[in-house]
Order: structure tokens, then C-alpha cells, then sequence
């Protein structure tokens, strides 16, 4: 007997398929899901330092460190120094990654058109309240799952 597919074995393949699609696309450059993500960002909020950025992509200090040494070597961000703060550091966009993330923006517009493109027209609100409502979902879950993990860290470190 073969099981049902659920909304959650579509949702997991439209997860993959984004996944190849991303890959796909930057096929033969440094660039990571992570990397990309962390441009993402900068593109959208303007220089930042790095500690605001950990921050934002919920990443350790360690690891923006890590994301940031790996882009400044391939020419995507720049480093300067903080205007007030001698301990932090303030990252941009490198000059060059400017139009290339205008093209990421362009080219993440038009996928989002066609997909939803893809859905009759009397269908599209009704599919996006849909989304909404299966990703905040799924934030509450993992919000959920995240205090019961710390509550279960704090009671087994009292009774250590």
C-alpha cells in the first residue's frame, strides 16, 4: 500500500527543489546558501556589523566570521572600521556585488511571478493566506520546542 503524500511531503520537496534550483545557480562559484543569504541581507538593510548580522541570520559570531572572511576573498563584502565603536567592524556590499544582487533581486521577482503564475488566479489569495498560516505554524512549533529544550537544560542542570 503506497502512503498518502501530505502537504508536509510537498512542502519537503519544494524545499529540495529550491535547494537544487540555488545550486544549480551558483554553480561554479564560492557561493553557499549561508554566503548568499548573508548578501541577501546586506543588499536589503545596508552595511551592518558583524555582531548585528550574527544576530540577524541567527548564526554565532564565529561563524559570520567565517561567512564574511570567505566573501571578502571573493570580492563580494568589504571590512571597515566602525565610526564610534573601535571594537566593531562594519561590513558592505563590495562595489561589484552591487548589480549582482540588483540581478539576484530581478531574477528572485520573476521566479516568485511565475510560480505563483502557476496557481489559477481565484486560487492565489486563498494560497498565500495559506503559506502565511503553515509558516507561522511552524515558527510557533519551533519557538515551542526550543523553550521546552531550554526548561529541560535548566532542570537537568539544577539537579546535576
Amino acid at each position: 500500500m503506497t502512503p498518502e503524500i501530505t502537504v508536509l511531503d510537498r512542502l519537503l520537496e519544494v524545499s529540495e527543489l529550491f535547494q537544487k534550483d540555488m545550486a544549480r545557480a551558483f554553480d561554479g562559484t564560492p557561493l553557499t546558501p549561508s554566503r548568499t543569504r548573508l548578501l541577501w541581507e546586506l543588499a536589503a538593510t545596508g552595511p551592518s556589523t558583524q555582531h548585528a548580522l550574527a544576530t540577524r541570520l541567527e548564526v554565532s559570531p564565529r561563524n559570520i566570521t567565517g561567512l564574511v572572511d570567505a566573501l571578502e576573498a571573493g570580492g563580494y563584502v568589504t571590512r571597515s572600521p566602525h565610526p564610534s565603536d573601535r571594537r566593531a567592524i562594519i561590513v558592505s556590499l563590495a562595489a561589484s556585488a552591487h548589480e549582482m544582487m540588483r540581478q539576484m533581486q530581478h531574477d528572485h521577482a520573476e521566479l516568485s511571478a511565475d510560480l505563483i503564475g502557476a496557481v489559477a488566479p481565484d486560487d492565489r489569495e486563498a494560497l498565500l493566506r495559506g503559506i502565511e498560516a503553515i509558516t507561522e505554524r511552524l515558527r510557533e512549533l519551533i519557538a515551542a520546542d526550543e523553550q521546552r529544550r531550554a526548561e529541560e537544560q535548566r532542570q537537568k542542570a539544577v539537579g546535576e
